[in-house]
């Protein structure tokens, strides 16, 4: 008994390898093909990047040549923005320059009119020095230059507001009393004290007069 145990026994290890040597062989046959796959991914890999290659060669040199190509037109657009903005700054210059001009010489033709009326003012005056000087004429020659400076004037848009007998504005006349009296409607501009001048419709000093009032009887 002890033999046919004996005898037994070679027949356990054997099936006890057998099942080892069937438990190892997936694993080893896994491997395998997992080293049969890692060696295959390598080599198309390896073909892929000798394949790619010359392509991207060629990719760089095109992306090169755009990047030069952009830097060209940036290059060209920076040069173009630059004289721009100095067009630009010279422009602002020169407008600055006739503002300027316009400013300081704005009234060249207004004082080119105006220097006949300081000529006839001046011959005026003169005329007026002699004791022989006759007083028609130079009241005449006044007219004439008042005449002269109303026409100067209103060349320029200068406008006279005399409202005498006209009724009373508040945006052109200013008031400085009141004055009852039976000859003129209440509310009206009966005294002249000083002219007021518009400037092309704009006011420029407002005409100060003496407005009429109802006489005191009416107003009781």
């Amino acid at each position: 008994m002890v033999g046919e145990r004996e005898a037994n026994k070679p027949e356990q290890v054997l099936e006890g390898q057998d099942e080892s040597a069937q438990d190892a062989a997936p694993a080893t046959e896994t491997k395998g093909m997992v080293e049969d796959t890692a060696a295959t991914e390598a080599a198309e890999t390896e073909a892929t990047v000798d394949a790619a290659a010359p392509v991207g060669d060629d990719t760089l040199e095109h992306l090169n040549a755009l990047l030069e190509g952009a830097r060209a037109r940036a290059d060209e657009s920076r040069g173009q923005v630059l004289r721009v903005r100095a067009e630009m700054e010279n422009l602002k210059r020169r407008q600055a320059n006739e503002l300027e001009k316009a400013h300081k010489f704005a009234l060249d033709g207004f004082v080119r009119e105006l220097l006949q009326v300081r000529d006839s003012l001046e011959l005026g005056h003169d005329a007026a020095r002699d004791e022989r000087a006759d007083i028609a004429k130079l009241r005449e020659g006044t007219e004439l230059t008042l005449k002269l400076l109303a026409d100067v004037m209103g060349k320029f848009g200068v406008e006279q507001i005399d409202p005498k007998g006209e009724p009373f504005d508040p945006a052109y006349h200013q008031a400085m009393t009141m004055q009852p009296t039976e000859d003129a409607a209440p509310n009206t501009a009966v005294t002249v004290i000083q002219k007021g001048y518009l400037l092309n419709g704009r006011l420029v000093r407002p005409a100060m007069v003496i407005v009429a009032a109802a006489p005191a009887s009416e107003q009781a």
